[in-house]
């Protein structure tokens, strides 16, 4: 898994934006006209009815559609502080074997965090997940109930199950791995390695 590196920059404006959102304002979703970049909003829901939690805990991530590398930011209101979350790809069934984290981040004394990332996926969702072809789930988790190491024994999978605490996906997505060409800064299928390129997924609400 490759991260993606925050600018100070970024980081001050994203965390601007994400404080200046009222929570019943809720968070943009969906794709960006007919650009490459979208928008996934994620909720605290009721495990039970698995309606979304009235002035609960939210995020959102804008991301590419089709790229080299699943390309993302994800920023959280809202949520536990000083606690560590991890953004993933969850394949049905439970536990969603061969899952897929994509970033890790605590929160702040507000229970805010932004994750920024590029994950060598590969499309979503897996051919192997019972969501195929439909869309994958993205959910933000706490960090102690996975495992992001697989081993021979023990592939990537869930290990508890505190629903409550996390957040889960809007809708499902899609994403399309492309193969990786050299462009300018700001080609949205550019590899060269510039993180220059991610400025365009600066979360702008």
């Amino acid at each position: 898994m490759k991260s993606g590196k925050l600018k100070p920059v970024l980081c001050i404006v994203a965390l601007g934006l994400m404080l200046a959102v009222p929570v019943l304002a809720r968070a943009p979703h969906g794709r960006v006209g007919k650009s490459n970049t979208a928008f996934l909003a994620l909720y605290e829901k009721d495990p039970v009815t698995w309606e979304i939690v009235e002035d609960g805990a939210w995020g959102v991530m804008k991301y590419r559609i089709k790229a080299p590398l699943f390309r993302f930011v994800f920023i959280g209101r809202g949520l536990e502080p000083h606690q560590e979350y991890t953004l993933i790809y969850y394949p049905d069934p439970w536990p969603g074997s061969g899952l897929i984290c994509l970033g890790s981040a605590s929160t702040d004394v507000e229970g805010n965090l932004i994750i920024v990332g590029a994950a060598d996926t590969g499309d979503l969702p897996k051919e192997t997940d019972e969501n195929y072809p439909d869309g994958a789930k993205i959910w933000l988790v706490l960090s102690a109930d996975l495992n992001c190491v697989p081993t021979e024994q023990t592939p990537t999978r869930m290990t508890a199950w505190n629903p409550t605490e996390y957040l889960f996906e809007f809708d499902l997505i899609t994403y399309e791995k492309t193969e990786p060409r050299m462009g300018p800064p700001g080609d949205d299928n550019d590899d060269n390695g510039d993180d220059d390129d991610d400025d365009d997924l600066e979360p702008g609400y």
